[in-house]
C-alpha cells in the first residue's frame, strides 16, 4: 500500500483529498499537515474530512512525518510547496503538487529538485481537463491562423491568482500548436478604446464569484463559425480524484518533472 501525506489538511482541497484517498484501493493516507498556528493541530483527520475517525491526527510541520509517507500531495501556496520540495528531495520523497501561482524563479527551484526525486506538477489534475488539452492542441493545429482564440474562465471568491493556472496551460497548449509565444501574444482582460484585436493574440478573461469550483472555455472564432472546447467542475472530487492517481503512478518513476498527460499516457 502506497504511504501518502497531505499538506494543508484544513483546508477546502486538503479535505477533499483525504476523502478521496480513502475510497483509492491502492494508497492510504499516514500524514497529514497544518501550519503551526493553525486550530486543527491534533484533530483527527478523517472526521476533520468529514469521512469518520481514521486515527492520523493533524501534526503542525512536515518535518515531524517525513519518514512516514512515500508521496507528499501539495495543493497549498508557491512559498510552502517551493519549501516542502526541497524536504522532501532530500529525504528521497515523491510529490504531487497542484499548487498554482509560482513565480518564474520558484518554478526553476522546482524544476532543479525534480533532478534528485519524481515529481509530478500539474495545475489541473482531472482528467477531463488533461483530456481537453489534448482536444485543444488537435483543435488549434487544425484551425491554425484562421481563427480568434479566447479563453474565459471562473472561479470561487476565495481564489487568489488570476488568470487560473489551468487557463493559462490552455493558453501555452494553444500557444504551442500554433508555434507562438504565449508570453508576447497574450492579453489579459481589456477596457477602453484598445482597437481591433491582432489575430495573433490569446485573450483571457477571469472570473471571480460565489462558489464556482472552475469552468473553462476555450473559443477559436472565424467568420461564420466558432468551436467551443469547454470544461465545467461541479465537485473538487474530480481534481482529488486525479492528485490521488498521480500519487500512486508518480511513486514508480525515476526522478523527473511530470505531468499529468504522464499520468494519463497522452503524450
Amino acid at each position: 500500500m502506497i504511504r501518502v501525506a497531505v499538506t494543508g489538511a484544513g483546508g477546502r482541497m486538503g479535505k477533499t483529498l483525504i476523502e478521496a484517498i480513502a475510497i483509492n484501493e491502492k494508497v492510504q493516507l499516514s500524514a497529514a499537515i497544518e501550519r503551526p498556528d493553525s486550530s486543527l493541530i491534533g484533530v483527527d483527520s478523517g472526521e476533520l474530512a468529514g469521512i469518520g475517525r481514521n486515527d492520523i491526527a493533524v501534526v503542525d510541520s512536515l518535518e515531524a512525518v517525513i519518514n512516514d509517507f512515500d508521496v507528499l500531495v501539495d495543493f497549498t501556496a508557491p512559498v510552502a510547496t517551493a519549501a516542502n520540495a526541497t524536504l522532501c528531495a532530500a529525504n528521497n520523497k515523491h510529490m504531487v503538487i497542484g499548487t498554482t501561482g509560482f513565480t518564474d524563479t520558484q518554478m526553476a527551484a522546482v524544476d532543479t529538485l525534480a533532478k534528485s526525486s519524481a515529481i509530478c506538477m500539474a495545475t489541473n489534475f482531472s482528467t477531463g481537463v488533461n483530456l481537453c488539452f489534448k482536444l485543444l492542441d488537435v483543435a488549434a493545429s487544425v484551425l491554425g491562423d484562421d481563427v480568434d482564440i479566447e479563453i474565459v474562465e471562473a472561479h470561487h471568491r476565495h481564489k487568489v491568482d488570476a488568470p487560473s493556472g489551468t487557463a493559462l496551460s490552455m493558453g501555452k497548449v494553444v500557444a504551442s500548436a500554433l508555434d507562438r509565444d504565449l508570453s508576447k501574444v497574450a492579453v489579459y482582460g481589456r477596457e477602453g478604446q484598445t482597437g481591433a484585436r491582432e489575430r495573433e493574440t490569446i485573450g483571457f478573461a477571469t472570473v471571480r464569484a460565489g462558489d464556482i469550483v472552475g469552468d473553462h472555455t476555450v473559443i477559436f472564432a472565424a467568420d461564420g463559425e466558432r468551436v467551443e472546447v469547454t470544461h465545467k467542475a461541479s465537485s473538487r472530487m474530480s481534481f482529488a480524484r486525479g492528485a490521488v492517481r498521480a500519487a500512486a503512478w508518480v511513486v514508480a518513476q525515476p526522478a523527473g518533472n511530470y505531468d499529468m498527460q504522464d499520468v494519463l499516457g497522452l503524450k
